[in-house]
């Protein structure tokens, strides 16, 4: 599972206990089915009015892509395309052809594919960019999903209070406390409801799945830099430096980290007067 994920998860739910436990006389009261339903039975039935039976049902799939710790393999994919420009360097077509027949990643393959076939590159780039592309949409249209639950939830939760409110107004002539406060309960628990799932489940989530894209955009982008390199038939050295800096951490462009500037001598700047 993906460590920061289970962290979250985790955290939340000590948060829940601690404020549960010991800022509740009753920690029972904050259990209200009806009001749990209003929000997320609303929530849904939002969504699916919203998007496409096809693009909801892939929500659960989603919520399973979060939980684990997915592997880009953009680093085997630099290898990959290294020993790939190596072999194109020395005109060895066979042998580039085995290599691709080994290639777990489609869209390397179907760039290095293209190269063999004597596509011109730009119209090579052009094809790669506009996969990229669509697989942008695609994904940012996935996570916007979560983030439309993540309005949806707290509107409900205000839904839900209007009706207990409504409700309470009813039967306050009566003056059975019991009742009032159950009505109460509901009123104020769904928003509590609808607050906590947004903040704490959809828009975590929708972040985490834009995160998700964004690597693997990097990933995309540094395979269509390598094989416009090897459809120009660079040196297989210059490949590797330059697919290298896709996979370089961080740093700084402007101003040296603390460590690295430890035991320099401080530069003496020198009067600028006569």
């Amino acid at each position: 599972m993906n460590p920061s994920t289970v962290i979250g998860m985790v955290a939340g739910v000590i948060l829940l206990a601690t404020v549960l436990v010991f800022a509740a006389e009753q920690p029972a009261t904050f259990l209200n089915l009806p009001g749990f339903a209003i929000v997320v039975v609303g929530t849904l039935a939002a969504t699916f009015i919203s998007y496409p039976l096809r693009e909801v049902l892939r929500v659960f799939g989603l919520f399973l892509i979060v939980l684990r710790n997915e592997n880009t393999y953009a680093r085997d994919d630099m290898e990959e395309l290294v020993r790939i420009a190596r072999l194109w360097f020395r005109d060895d077509l066979r042998a580039v052809e085995r290599s691709l027949e080994r290639t777990h990643n489609p869209f390397l393959r179907t760039g290095v594919q293209l190269v063999i076939d004597g596509t011109p590159e730009q119209d090579i780039l052009d094809l790669l960019r506009w996969r990229i592309a669509r697989l942008k949409v695609r994904e940012q249209a996935e996570a916007q999903i979560f983030r439309t639950m993540a309005a949806y939830a707290p509107a409900f939760g205000m839904i839900g209070t209007l009706v207990g409110l409504i409700n309470m107004l009813y039967v306050l002539e009566g003056g059975n406390m019991a009742i009032i406060g159950q009505h109460m309960a509901v009123a104020l628990l769904t928003t509590f409801y609808g607050i906590l799932l947004a903040n704490l489940l959809f828009k975590p989530i929708a972040v985490k799945l834009e995160r998700r894209t964004e690597e693997r955009l990097i990933s995309m982008n540094m395979v269509l830099e390598g094989v416009a390199l090897i459809s120009q038939k660079r040196n297989p050295a210059f490949v590797q430096e330059t697919l290298r800096s896709f996979m370089a951490q961080y740093r700084d462009e402007i101003r040296d980290a603390p460590d690295a500037t430890r035991g320099r001598p401080t530069p003496v700047r020198k009067p600028s007067g006569g």
